[in-house]
């Protein structure tokens, strides 16, 4: 493989929130929707929740974050993605560890990032700015929960708190309420403990499916919980793929987990575009198989989305 055709990227997850990095301080190679889907599938891809790509800053941001989902849709923010992006960052040597500012499409956030004791982890705390509640959702919808709650953490949430679901609930429910608001939405079932204080959640992402962990999935539910009496100001939120530590403060919310490199990883250009051709191909056919999280139908659409 001629090094010059080879796209190389690094895989990280944050508690489970997978997602392949790509270094582009120069902004030279732009990832489409098609090359997301394709890198993203999890049987003839690398497999992740969404692909990263890290490219020099402007003015006070040193960083700038571009998130694709999986199913190809672009996503403006992500609180697992984006410490998984930093630490991609300062291990390639484009900036520092300690604070880092990124610009993001849902604009400038913070990142305090440190190298873990052991090779390949970290941990990340981000500034996610403010969460906004919104409209209570109205009994007559709520199905088996004890109420809902839409939050905007920069991004739709529908919160639904209750008894822990099934999976069934959760493959259910997750694409209906993903469907109530033009452009999708997270939705995030949320239950109290195991400790006190504490919540559990398991969320279904739009442009992904079912994933591991969502950071503002776990700002959101926090969010939700605390104005609705069930929890203070720091609040644990225990994800299926671990926990993340949310703190509500008056001028917003702070996100705090782990993050873990994976592997470093050499795509060949030749072969990427062999199985965009595919997957599109399956796509134009009404096969969507291969994308959690789609639209049954069709493929995705460039509508802005964050995790």
């Amino acid at each position: 493989m001629d090094a010059r055709s080879a796209l190389r990227l690094t895989k990280h997850h944050g508690a489970g929130n997978d997602f392949l990095v790509l270094l582009d301080p120069d902004d030279r190679r732009p990832l489409s929707a098609p090359e997301a889907r394709a890198l993203c599938d999890r049987h003839r891809g690398l497999g992740a929740d969404g692909v990263l790509r890290a490219v020099s800053g402007r003015g006070p941001a040193e960083l700038a974050m571009e998130l694709r989902n999986a199913d190809g849709g672009v996503a403006e923010m992500s609180g697992n993605g984006i410490r998984c992006l930093v630490q991609a960052a300062v291990d390639g040597g484009m900036v520092g560890s300690g604070t880092v500012m990124v610009q993001t499409l849902g604009g400038l956030r913070s990142v305090e990032f440190r190298p873990g004791p052991e090779s390949g982890f970290g941990y990340g705390r981000v500034d996610m700015g403010p969460g906004r509640l919104s409209d209570e959702i109205g009994p007559d919808v709520l199905g088996e929960a004890r109420w809902g709650q839409r939050v905007d953490m920069g991004n739709p949430h529908v919160v639904l708190f209750g008894a822990e679901p099934g999976d069934d609930t959760v493959s259910r429910v997750g694409p209906r309420w993903e469907r109530s608001v033009e452009g999708g939405a997270n939705v995030e079932f949320v239950w109290p403990g195991p400790g006190a204080g504490e919540l559990t959640l398991r969320v279904w992402e739009r442009g992904a499916g079912e994933t591991q962990a969502c950071g503002t999935g776990a700002c959101a539910a926090a969010a939700a919980a605390h104005a609705h009496g069930e929890v203070g100001t720091r609040v644990r939120v225990h994800n299926p793929g671990g926990p993340l530590d949310v703190e509500l403060g008056e001028s917003g919310i702070f996100l705090a987990g782990p993050t873990q490199k994976v592997g470093d990883v050499t795509v060949d250009e030749a072969v990427l575009a062999a199985l965009v051709d595919r997957i599109d191909a399956e796509l134009d056919a009404g096969h969507v198989t291969s994308l959690r999280g789609a639209t049954p139908g069709g493929p995705a659409t460039e509508v802005a989305t964050r995790q």
